[in-house]
């Protein structure tokens, strides 16, 4: 299992983006399924619409039919943990997509992250440990 962003998501189905080979072959190397949280689905499939409309959300939708991607649900702790999260990170600022996953890294004990967005080089899991960063 890896956990991943919205933006590795989307790189992954957009083959216009600069990180699209980056992420491609980055993908061959990562435990699978992916996992996501809801929020970064969601924002990944908001990206996907802007680009290219339906047929480019229907290749995230295929990522789950495939069965290289699942779904993480939060718990009702986790979604407390986002809102500390947010209010902790307010200065980066923190979306509740970015607070979904260090609280889905933090509950499930996973220290690697599939993401293009810089600030998980901010975000700390558990307030203390740094993230493993993939590409």
């Amino acid at each position: 299992m890896t956990l991943t962003d919205a933006s590795a998501l989307f790189a992954l189905v957009d083959k216009t983006q600069d990180a699209h080979v980056r992420c491609r072959a980055a993908l061959k190397t990562l435990s699978k399924p992916l996992r996501t949280p809801w929020p970064c689905f969601t924002e990944a499939m908001y990206f996907a619409y802007k680009a290219g409309g339906w047929p480019r959300q229907l290749l995230l939708w295929k990522l789950v039919k495939d069965g290289l991607l699942r779904f993480h649900i939060p718990t009702d702790a986790e979604v407390e943990r986002m809102q500390a999260l947010m209010n902790q990170y307010r200065d980066t600022p923190m979306d509740v997509a970015d607070a979904a996953l260090v609280a889905a890294a933090e509950a499930l004990g996973e220290k690697r992250v599939f993401t293009l967005d810089s600030d998980f080089y901010v975000y700390q899991r558990n307030g203390k440990e740094p993230f493993e960063i993939v590409p």
